[in-house]
């Protein structure tokens, strides 16, 4: 038993590694690479999703990843680079790192904006090693497509997450259990 556990950790750390070691057009460049994608990434979603930029508007912080590439064929995993954005301003880059196992196969890239609408929420993220996306994130998009608007989401929510752009092979994209960690770029 200790066995086969211990071959489904190293199975699915190989897997994440492979992940991170797609080429997810975040290129090691450095933080200016990211800040580009940030910035084209937001206009992309303000002009899809008008009620977006609302949103933003009341956030303390955005966490913004503009690709995130997932792979999986049973065991999976998914990597990407982003920014956090307060004010206007890129305060801190980040990575993004989920590993999975169960029945999946394909591959699909997708970019996600995390809103945090409370200082407290985006304290504890900055102030946090490594912050793991949870069940309590609550999602501003439903699978028919609405438009982000702050009636259809919960102004009270500490964290609002917007995944958006899904192109792929594996049927919808989750940020549970995504683990985020401070980066120099």
């Amino acid at each position: 038993m200790i066995l086969q556990n211990r071959r489904r950790f190293i199975a699915g750390l190989a897997c994440v590694s492979a992940t991170a070691a797609c080429n997810n057009g975040v290129s090691s460049s450095g933080g200016s690479s990211i800040d580009r994608r940030v910035e084209t990434t937001l206009d992309y979603l303000y002009n899809t999703e008008p009620g977006a930029f609302e949103l933003s508007q009341s956030a303390a912080g955005m966490l913004v990843m503009p690709l995130v590439t997932e792979v999986g064929l049973g065991l999976g995993g998914s990597f990407g680079r982003g920014a956090l954005v307060v004010d206007g301003s890129t305060v801190d880059y980040y990575s993004a790192a989920q590993a999975s196992f169960g029945l999946q196969i394909g591959a699909q890239q997708y970019a996600h904006v995390l809103f945090f609408m409370t200082g407290d929420a985006l304290f504890d993220f900055r102030n946090s090693p490594g912050w793991a996306a949870g069940a309590d994130i609550e999602y501003a998009l439903n699978n028919q497509g609405a438009n982000v608007s702050t009636e259809t989401t919960n102004l009270l929510s500490p964290v609002i997450a917007v995944v958006f752009g899904q192109a792929g092979l594996i049927a919808g994209a989750t940020i549970e259990g995504t683990k985020y960690t401070r980066i120099i770029p």
